[in-house]
């Protein structure tokens, strides 16, 4: 694979160089951690299932190779190995490797690492400065730990799904994406990279427990403090908030759609400048007014943006500056400019496709002198066995040969 062809052949050393993190969890959340440091800079091995792999290789669109787009993106910057946990052997392979690694990531049902010989205790007794990430759908305790979770059911227990759809209308996931995961395992990073720099002045590792639902629940704003404070149930509130108006998506002559957002008294009365209705801006100059009003200033919004293109109506708010956006699809924002400039879409030649361009979401956030980098696409499947069995476990190509056709590896 061929990474930017305008990168630096000689690229400058990432700030995580030198940290190797055993990435044997699936689909996204703790994968997404190891991929995150993967970018800048960690050495990610990705254990697998020999034969099969991680599942997350068939979710999506697949591509020739046999692995999914999604596989492509998200597995950026990893090695592959394959290896059994559940046999002896390969759970021995496996603590070998963790003696020799400052992290690893796991997202198995509570209690299934333990079952293997490969729980915490057993792998900071080889490891003393290990750091363990555990993400679970609950948590590794409480009365939910073993109930089977997915990003869908933390959006659900989390008390976002009931905050997202119509208020006349059913619970919707929010972009029906796999933001739980997401979120889950951006948080799984900040806690790797914390213990860390509590491993790199102790000596002591510990383990991170991280339920996906929690990260979900965590950000919520004020739902939390207001139910305890007034006993306020809020529910989905559609395209607009009740805190705010015009407050919401409006949708134009063309059939495009924008964002618009109005927060106080000063944008809206932009808003009324951009529209040429300073009858509005007079007659609803308090946000009180506004919302007393709700249904009149929002339809008039609505009839002027439904007589004026989406790009009129964009150009009308930002000449008054008046916080507004396209409402983009995928379309758009390969067109959009300032994607472009800011290099958000990463463009990959990728060998093992037959030189296809392949385009992925680039490294965020953006550091100033030593910026992350994506340097490969998804591995195939266990590519790195020889390599990495032969530096971190000593073995040879006749020991490889006995395990593989064993179906440890």
């Amino acid at each position: 694979m061929t990474a930017d062809p305008a990168a630096d052949p000689a690229p400058a050393p990432l700030p995580l160089a030198g940290v190797r993190v055993l990435d044997c969890a699936t689909f996204i959340a703790a994968p997404y951690t190891a991929a995150i440091l993967a970018e800048f800079g960690a050495e990610v091995i990705k254990v697998e299932q020999p034969g099969t792999g991680d599942p997350f290789r068939r979710f999506g669109t697949m591509t020739d190779r046999g692995d999914s787009l999604a596989w492509l993106s998200e597995a950026r910057n990893k090695r592959s190995v394959t290896l059994n946990l559940r046999d002896p052997k390969g759970a021995k392979l496996f603590r070998q490797m963790a003696r020799e690694a400052d992290v690893v990531c796991e997202n198995f049902r509570p209690g299934t690492m333990e079952k293997w010989g490969l729980g915490w205790e057993d792998l900071r007794a080889v490891n003393p400065r290990l750091v363990m990430l555990r993400v679970t759908g609950y948590g590794q305790d409480g009365p939910y730990a073993q109930r089977p979770g997915f990003a869908r059911i933390a959006h659900a227990v989390g008390g976002l799904t009931h905050l997202a759809g119509m208020p006349d209308g059913p619970p919707v996931t929010p972009g029906s994406t796999s933001l739980g995961d997401y979120m889950t395992g951006l948080y799984g990073a900040v806690g790797v990279l914390v213990a860390l720099r509590h491993a790199q002045a102790t000596g002591k590792g510990q383990m991170i427990d991280i339920g996906l639902y929690e990260s979900v629940f965590r950000v919520l704003d004020e739902l939390a403090p207001r139910y305890a404070w007034e006993g306020t149930v809020r529910g989905a509130e559609g395209v607009a908030t009740l805190n705010a108006c015009p407050h919401g998506h409006f949708e134009c002559a063309d059939g495009a759609w924008v964002a618009i957002a109005c927060t106080n008294d000063k944008m809206f009365a932009r808003l009324a400048r951009a529209m040429t209705r300073p009858d509005l801006g007079e007659r609803f100059a308090a946000v009180a007014d506004r919302l007393a009003h709700r249904e009149e200033v929002e339809g008039a919004v609505t009839a002027w943006t439904r007589t004026h293109t989406r790009a009129a109506v964009m150009e009308a708010c930002l000449a008054e500056e008046v916080p507004a956006g396209s409402i983009n699809t995928i379309a758009d924002i390969f067109e959009d400019p300032h994607f472009a400039a800011r290099g958000n879409l990463h463009r990959a030649v990728e060998a093992s496709l037959g030189g296809r361009e392949v385009v992925v979401p680039n490294v965020v956030p953006r550091l100033s002198d030593t910026p992350g980098r994506v340097e490969s696409l998804g591995p195939e499947l266990g590519e790195g066995n020889a390599e990495i069995y032969g530096k971190l476990c000593g073995l040879t190509d006749e020991e490889l040969a006995m395990y593989r056709k064993k179906g440890v590896i």
